[in-house]
């Protein structure tokens, strides 16, 4: 995934907002929408659609299905607080609108409960891995697109599996797998259906793409590794892993997730 591009001031703004970005040479519909905050044309993989509710709220379209004129930001909390601060969802919009800064919170929650949903599916679908032994044995086969572990686990049972899967990507030249800890055992749990959870492995697939997309959403407002794990510098080994400030507040040249979840 590209770096966001630099905000735009005011005095540089850019031509109206509209829902669409324009037609393609093709003659069809751009897959590019100009975002609220920057005035920047960016993939609608990255970058989240508001709508409008009928008392004039601005609600995150997380699935973009809603009905109604749609405003599209950057996926990141400080596009959120710079369309809010200068006027960007009105402007979109081309009405007064009510909108705070907890629309930030909002957001990730939702891309957090989109997140959630989808190991979900995998879940009852059969195309997940539960536990440690499970997940090792996904490891050890290459099997992984993502790991996902619980924010209290124990860093000496998530390094047990972090270094059999490095060392199995090495051997076959394969992608590592990603890493996602944001998540407490209890939601994870919540979500699965079941009182524990600590590791997940996500196999590559359609399912894996899915949540890869939305994760690279995700990591706009929130660290996907926490910074709290003893084993933090470990598990930072790719950009697609980068603290959320490293991405940068003011958009400048961060790296973010890149686009897998399949074998390359």
């Amino acid at each position: 995934m590209t770096a966001p591009s630099k905000l735009r001031t005011p005095e540089t703004s850019a031509p109206p907002l509209s829902d669409e970005y324009g037609p393609d040479k093709r003659g069809h519909k751009s897959r590019e929408r100009r975002c609220a905050a920057s005035g920047e044309a960016r993939s609608k993989a990255d970058m989240v659609r508001y709508v409008l509710s009928p008392s004039g709220e601005v609600t995150p379209d997380i699935m973009g299905k809603l009905p109604g004129r749609g405003v599209w930001v950057t996926a990141h909390k400080a596009a959120v607080l710079k369309a809010l601060k200068d006027g960007g969802f009105a402007r979109g919009f081309k009405t007064k609108v009510s909108a705070g800064e907890a629309l930030a919170d909002l957001t990730q929650q939702l891309l957090a409960r989109r997140l959630l949903g989808l190991l979900a599916m995998a879940h009852k679908s059969g195309h997940i891995a539960i536990g440690y032994d499970q997940v090792k044995a996904k490891a050890g086969a290459g099997q992984i697109a993502w790991r996902i572990e619980a924010f209290e686990g124990a860093a000496d049972g998530r390094g047990k599996i972090r270094t059999l899967a490095r060392a199995v990507a090495f051997e076959l030249e394969i992608a590592q797998p990603e890493v996602m800890g944001c998540f407490s055992g209890a939601q994870l749990a919540q979500s699965l259906g079941r009182e524990t959870v600590v590791h997940i492995a996500l196999p590559h697939g359609k399912l894996a793409k899915a949540f890869t997309a939305e994760a690279r959403r995700y990591a706009g407002f929130t660290d996907l590794i926490p910074r709290e794990w003893d084993d933090y510098k470990h598990e930072i080994k790719t950009p697609q892993s980068y603290p959320r400030e490293s991405q940068s507040a003011g958009f400048e040249g961060g790296k973010q997730i890149e686009k897998s979840g399949e074998r390359p």
